[in-house]
C-alpha cells in the first residue's frame, strides 16, 4: 500500500497532470468518517443505491454519523452528513492543499 501512495504522490508532483492534485483530501478521514465510507462501500456493493434504502442499512449496521453522532439514519440525515463532511473536507483542502 505504501508503494501505491508513493506512486500517487509522484504523479501528483507531475505538473503535466494538474488535475490529479484535485483528487485528494486536505486531511485524513477521522474514525467516524472512515467507518461511514467503509459502510457505504459495502452497502453500494450489495447493490443498494437509493438514499432511503442506504439510510436504512446504515441504521441496521449501527453506523455512527460523523457529525451528529446519531445512528438513526434517514434520507435527510444521510444527505446532511455527506454535505457537511464534504464541506469540512473542502475547507481542509483549501487550508492544507494536496498531500494530507
Amino acid at each position: 500500500m505504501d508503494a501505491f501512495k508513493d506512486r500517487l504522490s509522484q504523479h501528483a508532483r507531475d505538473t503535466s497532470r494538474p488535475a490529479l492534485a484535485h483528487q485528494c483530501r486536505g486531511r485524513a478521514l477521522d474514525e467516524r468518517e472512515e467507518a461511514l465510507a467503509d459502510a457505504l462501500m459495502e452497502i453500494y456493493g450489495e447493490g443498494v443505491h437509493d438514499f432511503a434504502a442506504v439510510a436504512r442499512r446504515l441504521s441496521e449496521k449501527g453506523v455512527v454519523a460523523p457529525r451528529s453522532g446519531r445512528t438513526d439514519w434517514s434520507e435527510a440525515l444521510l444527505a446532511e452528513e455527506l454535505e457537511t463532511t464534504n464541506r469540512a473536507l473542502d475547507a481542509a483542502y483549501e487550508a492544507n492543499g494536496y498531500g494530507a
